[in-house]
């Protein structure tokens, strides 16, 4: 991609989360360290213009300590399209989600609990162990440190998490936990996606249209091989999917070490199973995790190179409810996208 510096793309920048109650929702991210930060509003005929919802909206950003990236956009809409994806399953074609670093996951798995036990609408899974780097290498169990991750799946009516917890090492940039926190958890690290696409065509857009890097491709996991993939998206014996991350262009692709958070990881199906489409419940407009956005320097590039790709429903670049240049657009894959321009 013959970008210049001055048009770099960074990590995910937002994940959209629709709400029916402004005051609920920023208590329950508190707790995961985020705090106000911009309030705007669009009429109903902007609304529908930049994010196809016939709707007045307010909006309000999420910050989370100092970061730049992983952060939160509440919208409440006058009138929601869908009630969204709630506690649905994980194995859908247009399923999103999103996922924190704790140092404190058994914290969280207690909370889950006690919302169950009172008859709240929650799924979750129990953490799981896994090891995410050198997973050829034997290790040797009250020997030697064991180097991996607890990992746990939490579904609410607004929120789709996946949280985990390091242990044996570290990565600089890649989260940081806000201490003073509740939950004990950084901004947001990753985002996810599910597709079905055995030739891999999708792929191409995020990498040669947006700009993005190419990090951890064809990576699988089967039922047998992974706990948490098992339980987290409903694997039956003999199913897999296929991992492929795309970075910030200034992570690395050899390190693992050096990586950014903000990651956007690509699930993908094999095209001969099954799987349910939730695209409609997964939008703007829609109760939960509707949309991701990206930040981009001269936003006129990028509007000019979706225009020229397989993308669909592109929007004019128009002023959002933040004051900044942006525009939205369906994927090839299926999937609404809003991009800003860095301020």
């Amino acid at each position: 991609m013959n970008l210049t510096s001055n048009t770099t793309i960074s990590s995910i920048y937002e994940v959209c989360i629709g709400v029916p109650d402004a005051i609920s929702a920023i208590q329950y991210w508190q707790q995961f360290g985020y705090r106000i930060g911009e309030i705007g509003e669009l009429t109903a005929t902007i609304a529908y213009q930049l994010y196809r919802v016939n709707s007045p909206l307010q909006s309000i950003r999420l910050y989370h300590q100092s970061a730049d990236h992983g952060l939160i956009r509440l919208m409440i809409w006058q009138n929601p399209t869908s009630t969204g994806l709630g506690v649905s399953s994980m194995k859908t074609k247009g399923n999103r989600w999103s996922t924190t670093l704790t140092t404190d996951i058994l914290g969280i798995l207690n909370h889950a609990e006690a919302a169950k036990s009172i008859g709240e609408n929650i799924l979750y899974t129990q953490t799981h162990w896994e090891v995410i780097y050198n997973k050829d290498q034997k290790s040797r169990p009250f020997l030697e440190p064991l180097v991996g991750v607890r990992e746990m799946l939490l579904l609410q009516p607004f929120s789709r998490q996946v949280l985990f917890q390091r242990f044996g090492y570290d990565v600089t940039n890649y989260g940081q936990i806000n201490d003073h926190a509740p939950l004990k958890t950084s901004q947001f690290t990753h985002v996810g996606i599910v597709v079905q696409d055995d030739s891999k065509e999708i792929l191409k857009f995020y990498e040669e249209v947006l700009g993005l890097l190419r990090v951890r491709d064809g990576v699988e996991t089967t039922y047998e091989s992974s706990l948490a993939g098992r339980d987290f998206f409903a694997l039956n014996p003999g199913e897999k999917f296929i991992v492929t991350a795309f970075d910030d262009p200034c992570s690395s692709q050899t390190d693992f070490m050096a990586a950014r958070s903000g990651r956007l990881y690509i699930i993908r199906f094999p095209e001969n199973m099954k799987l349910a489409s939730c695209f409609t419940d997964a939008k703007p407009g829609c109760l939960g995790m509707c949309l991701y956005t990206y930040r981009v320097r001269e936003i006129e590039i990028y509007w000019q190179r979706v225009r020229e790709s397989a993308a669909q429903q592109i929007t004019e670049i128009m002023i959002n409810e933040f004051a900044e240049k942006s525009f939205s657009f369906v994927a090839p894959d299926g999937y609404f996208w809003n991009i800003l321009e860095s301020k």
